[in-house]
């Protein structure tokens, strides 16, 4: 797990500064991402200063200076996309079978029979890989039909963006638990703690002799407003990506994971199931 450094990047030395940056960057997973001084997660002078030092490094190991401008991001803070937790990635552009192409300078115009006609040119091809996003989130829901017990369907009630108690159930779908479906934290992490808190919850119903379990309107309401608040102030809502539902057309924009830690998720959770499962209403 990964926890913030609760510093400023700025009230250390430069050199403790950059001593941490090199420490984090040799770390494997989402270290420079999630255990950075925390103000580099926060738009302003400690994220560009980060930042600077992360495009640097991408200069260190794409040869060509070209190629090397073409991967790093200009239209983004750093900490607003998922970053890449690759090994060998940036060096893969150093081999002479490897071309980079910018399609944002020189958009795809069609896909030909022998390949991909760009603004600028004809590249022959013999497989082409789409690598075009999904709807992600809550697209598995909307593809279903789930309709709740007053007739209206999950995928109408997401419409405007997912309205959820702790992202594990909604009002007037009782008995229905999502699992990283919304408005949880990161779905790796995330998935076999709610696994397990989910089990033990249905074993409450069951031993209590409930039929019937959904979280009530209020709490519902404080949740879906600390989803709303919480992304005002995380880079994770500053870009256009999947984190707000962006690369899908038409699609609300709305905060997809919860603003908090792993750590922080599991202690409420564990505080609604020690409280017999305050949020809820069971019948």
């Amino acid at each position: 797990m990964h926890e913030f450094d609760t510093r400023s990047a700025f009230s250390v030395s430069e050199e403790e500064r950059v001593q941490q940056y090199e420490r984090l960057w040799d770390e494997p997973g989402f270290a420079k991402w999630l255990s950075n001084f925390y103000d580099v997660m926060m738009p302003g002078p400690a994220n560009e200063h980060y930042a600077e030092f992360f495009r640097n490094k991408i200069r260190e190991r794409v040869k060509d200076p070209v190629v090397a401008e073409m991967l790093t991001p200009k239209d983004h803070m750093f900490g607003s996309k998922r970053l890449p937790c690759e090994s060998g990635y940036y060096e893969v552009y150093n081999r002479d079978n490897v071309l980079l192409v910018d399609v944002k300078n020189a958009p795809i115009q069609r896909i030909t029979e022998n390949g991909i006609q760009t603004a600028d040119a004809h590249y022959d091809l013999d497989v082409i890989i789409y690598a075009t996003g999904y709807d992600a989130v809550t697209g598995s829901l909307s593809r279903m039909h789930i309709q709740g017990a007053g007739g209206r369907t999950l995928k109408d009630k997401f419409a405007e963006g997912p309205r959820t108690f702790m992202g594990i159930s909604s009002v007037d779908f009782p008995n229905l638990f999502t699992i990283n479906a919304a408005s949880v934290g990161n779905f790796v992490r995330a998935a076999e703690p709610l696994v397990d808190w989910i089990t033990e919850c249905v074993a409450y119903v069951r031993d209590n002799g409930y039929q019937r379990i959904q979280p009530t309107q209020q709490s519902e309401n404080e949740w879906t407003q600390h989803m709303i608040e919480g992304g005002q102030n995380i880079l994770r809502t500053q870009a256009d990506s999947w984190f707000v539902g962006a690369n899908i057309p038409g699609k609300a924009r709305f905060l997809l994971t919860a603003p908090d830690t792993a750590p922080v998720m599991r202690a409420k959770r564990a505080e609604i199931a020690s409280n017999g499962y305050k949020g809820f209403s069971l019948e």
